[in-house]
């Protein structure tokens, strides 16, 4: 019931995940939402956590972003974005779909929180020790991070319990929402 999905991907274009897929299911995706929405007692906002080198993370992505922000105005929307690497893929339009991207970041989003998929492989090579290191293992870390992230809306705490609250404490001014996430230890 909660799921939406198309026939066709975007195909790692962020114009055809925007405009095209993105087009044709954003009805859905909002009707979606609407009715979670309505099933909460104290809507905070919204965690989405996408990728912003592939054409539905990128273009979809944005184009979700931009509706919950126009409809849902008052509510916090918080992401959690995996920036591309060259390590980690070989697509060559990455960067293009990762700089279209950013726009509806700086416009639509009150936090951000950025993965770098390098420094991803990088921990999983030199810190775990892996050789190869797979998508699970680069999922794994930002699992982890994001646990750590939203600790404080799962466990009673003095400082920041909300999504409001952590927006508050952390951003000096609008655009300067853009965080990078640290985690230690890090043990294999």
């Amino acid at each position: 019931d909660s799921f939406v999905f198309g026939q066709t991907g975007a195909g790692n274009n962020w114009a055809k995940g925007f405009y095209g897929v993105g087009a044709e299911l954003i009805d859905l995706v909002l009707d979606g939402v609407r009715r979670e929405v309505e099933g909460c007692d104290c809507l905070q906002g919204f965690q989405m956590c996408h990728s912003l080198g592939g054409g539905t993370g990128s273009g979809l992505g944005s184009l979700l972003l931009s509706k919950l922000y126009e409809s849902y105005p008052c509510r916090i929307t918080q992401t959690f974005s995996v920036f591309p690497s060259p390590k980690v893929s070989d697509t060559v339009v990455e960067p293009y779909n990762c700089v279209l991207s950013m726009q509806h970041l700086v416009e639509s989003v009150h936090a951000c929180m950025l993965m770098d998929n390098e420094a991803l492989y990088d921990l999983c090579f030199r810190t775990l020790r892996l050789t190869t290191p797979t998508f699970g293992d680069l999922n794994h870390l930002v699992s982890a991070s994001m646990s750590g992230i939203t600790t404080c809306f799962r466990f009673p705490g003095q400082l920041n319990c909300d999504l409001r609250k952590l927006a508050v404490n952390l951003i000096p001014f609008p655009r300067l929402h853009f965080f990078l996430t640290g985690f230690a230890p890090l043990t294999s």
